[in-house]
């Protein structure tokens, strides 16, 4: 790569770090071309040349945070292995991701289905499918983790999956809205529990 695609890279990737900065406090409709540029010091026409469209933007921004996202959170926990190991070691990290991102900058994945719940269009869209397609991935480890016999047969999957998100958005709301420094805590104390109405007698020998 040579040093003038590398800059139009770095310049293009800080300016996406910027509407995911501007979204994550302000909301995703607030971001603008203008607002970006005016955020890390560039032109208007600057923010166009390298992204296009403030609708491109706005996409740029939820697929850069959803990357973010499964790198933080499933792909480490691919290490564990299949089952309840790598279920645990998911949800885990998210509680920290949490506790160490969201909790001070605001979660576009949550923050973004309010914002857009009744609204159609691109935007709402491409939210929806990277939120779906995380929830199919947990799906997919709740099942893994039923085949493996570490929890019930009778393991609902898609009840465990909104139960570990009404976690997530109550940890969410307690940090953020009543400013509960103990909110992970109970977020982590909460999944334990969570988890052993779940499992099987042969995973949860207490």
């Amino acid at each position: 790569m040579d040093a003038k695609t590398q800059k139009s890279e770095m310049t293009r990737a800080a300016i996406i770090g910027a509407g995911i900065d501007l979204a994550a406090a302000e909301g995703l409709e607030a971001i603008t071309l203008q607002a970006v540029a005016d955020r890390i010091g560039i032109s208007k026409s600057g923010v166009f040349s390298r992204i296009g469209s403030r609708e491109a933007l706005q996409k740029a921004v939820i697929e850069e945070f959803g990357r973010r996202f499964i790198a933080d959170v499933f792909v480490p926990a691919m290490q564990q292995p299949k089952g309840l190991p790598r279920l645990d070691a998911i949800v885990q990290r998210w509680i920290v991701r949490m506790r160490d991102v969201e909790i001070q900058s605001g979660c576009i994945y949550t923050a973004g289905a309010f914002e857009l719940d009744d609204r159609e269009g691109e935007l709402r869209d491409t939210l929806l499918g990277e939120i779906t397609r995380w929830r199919a991935a947990l799906r997919r480890t709740v099942l893994q983790a039923v085949e493996a016999g570490h929890l019930q047969a009778d393991t609902d999957p898609e009840q465990l999956v909104a139960e570990i998100y009404a976690l997530s958005m109550g940890l969410l709301h307690d940090a953020r809205f009543l400013r509960d420094n103990r909110a992970a805590d109970r977020a982590q104390a909460s999944w334990k529990r969570l988890l052993r109405s779940y499992q099987t007698e042969a995973s949860n020998p207490q």
